[in-house]
């Protein structure tokens, strides 16, 4: 399964923030150079995903070690120890790529398409002030010493 099509706890908060579906999110990133935010917001929410799905594949191995009606003698102490430790890894990653889109959606304003098309407009200063007249060029050999 694909990234951009792996469910993430994120993706309802993005098509809020950005105006659409993931499909029409991931359709624009593509078609709209500039969409800076986006781009990024998706890119963190693909990492996120895959995070998350590491996180459901571990917890889901340790439920079924860990399940009623299996033998105990298949319980391996190393393998539980394994799992804890690549569970917290993917937790720890979980809650990075979570707080870094956390923070790029706090700092970056969505694009829409109002603000993509429009042409950026920057201010030009006045010169208000003029330059003093400039003093004629020196003769060639004006103050030279007369050598002997």
């Amino acid at each position: 399964m694909s990234a951009s099509t792996t469910p993430s706890s994120q993706d309802g908060r993005l098509a809020e923030i950005f105006g659409g579906t993931l499909t029409e999110l991931y359709e624009r990133a593509a078609v709209t150079p500039g969409a800076a935010a986006l781009t990024r917001a998706l890119e963190l929410r693909s990492f996120l995903a895959l995070a998350e799905e590491q996180v459901a594949r571990v917890r889901d191995r340790v439920h079924e070690a860990m399940a009623p009606g299996r033998d105990m003698d298949e319980l391996s102490a190393d393998d539980l120890r394994f799992d804890a430790q690549w569970l917290a890894a993917a937790l720890d990653a979980r809650d990075g790529y979570r707080a870094a889109l956390g923070e790029l959606l706090r700092t970056m304003p969505a694009q829409t398409e109002e603000r993509s098309s429009r042409p950026v407009e920057f201010a030009q200063p006045q010169i208000t002030t003029t330059l003093p007249p400039t003093a004629a060029p020196a003769p060639p050999r004006a103050g030279a010493a007369v050598g002997p």
